[in-house]
């Protein structure tokens, strides 16, 4: 086993994990697995620039994180920096800042090394599950981007497309620096339609509906099966690898859409931070589900950063051949 750390910054939350992995069985024991609304993306959409106070967010949070991997001992350390970062005109700040906290300079990766980090994570111990059919359709939906993944074993297509919970939300949702409370039915039809044009280009290259597991992941997905189980509290033992039906979903959903900002924060098992941009996040898998027909989706808490913890853990032990 090797003891590794990952961390993936994307556009909403910033998350570590530090876990011992053995690359070889695909079996990864947490150590520490934690997240952080940080709202790197704040604006990115409109100004093309990280903002000063999103930076620092970012920043107070990668100090936290750089004294739990010192007191867990980790070996290596991968930091992945996803779709706000890559978007950034100052992305060069955000990149110096890191490597002064933690000594690492973050991978500002492609959409399509995200997706296959994703489908490594997500999918590496389903092999065990005999009953789900392949190939699997692992979607990563994200802060700014939503990631597509289509494979067995291995990917076999994958896409990164430009429709996430914060961008939908700010583009569609926000009027006068506000967000609608509830949006109205033109905000959401708006939504609806640039989320479909993102599907028909994620169908150009991935074969969407060749899928017979439809794999969910990440904070929008986590959440709303949260929501379905009607849990006290957030329970990732309770979420990881629950199946919420294709029905429920739109019940959610349609609920999210038509709720205000106090119903919302109202819900026990919903992260304060998710409050605002859930809604266009459980529309984002609505569309995926009745775009290929799926009857449910299959949530899972492992995702990109278990995939990036894999690869650690992999590099090392080669690593250690070499040697």
């Amino acid at each position: 086993m090797t003891r590794v750390a990952a961390i993936d910054c994307g556009t909403n939350s910033i998350r570590l994990l530090v876990a011992d992995v053995h690359p070889e069985s695909g079996e990864l024991v947490d150590l520490d697995r934690r997240m952080t609304i940080v709202r790197l993306g704040q604006g990115v959409d409109r100004t093309g620039r990280l903002a000063p106070e999103a930076l620092e967010r970012t920043f107070a949070a990668c100090r936290e994180y750089a004294a739990i991997i010192k007191e867990h001992g980790a070996e290596r350390l991968r930091f992945v920096a996803t779709s706000a970062s890559r978007d950034a005109e100052n992305r060069d700040e955000f990149v110096r800042g890191v490597m002064d906290i933690l000594g690492v300079e973050p991978e500002v990766i492609t959409g399509d090394q995200e997706a296959e980090f994703s489908f490594t994570g997500a999918t590496k111990e389903l092999a065990e599950h005999d009953h789900l059919p392949k190939p699997y359709l692992v979607v990563d939906i994200g802060g700014g981007s939503t990631e597509f993944v289509v494979g067995e074993e291995h990917v076999r297509a994958a896409r990164s497309v430009d429709v996430g919970c914060v961008r939908m939300t700010e583009r569609h949702l926000v009027e006068e620096g506000v967000v609608s409370d509830p949006p109205a039915a033109e905000q959401i039809a708006a939504m609806r339609a640039d989320i479909e044009a993102a599907l028909d280009l994620a169908e150009e290259t991935v074969p969407l509906r060749e899928a017979r597991t439809l794999v969910g992941l990440a904070g929008s997905v986590t959440t709303v099966s949260a929501i379905a189980q009607e849990l006290p509290e957030y329970d990732s033992t309770r979420i990881h690898h629950s199946r919420i039906s294709h029905e429920r979903v739109r019940e959610i959903t349609e609920w999210l859409l038509r709720s205000t900002h106090a119903e919302r924060a109202a819900v026990p098992s919903m992260h304060p931070g998710r409050v605002d941009v859930i809604a266009a996040g459980a529309l984002v898998l609505l569309a995926i589900m009745e775009r290929i027909g799926a009857e449910e989706v299959v949530v899972s808490e492992h995702d990109i950063l278990d995939g990036i913890a894999f690869k650690v853990a992999e590099d090392a032990d080669e690593g250690r051949r070499g040697d």
